[in-house]
């Protein structure tokens, strides 16, 4: 079962990433745009999705992702459930597909071999 603890480590693993809190809660920023949080549970996390597929992925593993009434729906982030993720390589996979929404694109070119792990 993935954690917070893991959440955290392999976030500030990927390149320019920092934690600073906000809202009270933990937030991981590339280039010092955030890209993650923990939710105040240490149970879940808020990772940036674009809008056209939230609806989908929410239907496909509605255990998994979801949204927070009335606070995600302007914005283009979804929530994960970190008890329903597979392993650490679907966190990973997760918290690189954020990042890289975010990441600058000179950032991105200076690090062609991060990667999806199989």
């Amino acid at each position: 079962m993935t954690t917070a603890a893991d959440v955290r480590r392999i976030a500030l693993s990927l390149p320019d990433t920092s934690e600073r809190l906000a809202w009270g809660m933990p937030t991981f920023r590339v280039a010092g745009k955030m890209f993650a949080t923990l939710g105040d549970d240490d149970a879940s996390m808020g990772v940036k999705c674009p809008r056209e597929e939230r609806a989908e992925l929410i239907a496909s593993e509605p255990d998994k992702f979801f949204l927070r009434e009335g606070h995600d729906d302007a914005f283009a982030w979804i929530r994960v459930r970190l008890g329903a993720l597979e392993d650490e390589e679907e966190l990973y996979a997760i918290l690189l597909d954020s990042w890289r929404q975010a990441a600058p694109r000179r950032l991105q070119d200076a690090h062609p071999g991060l990667c999806v792990t199989d």
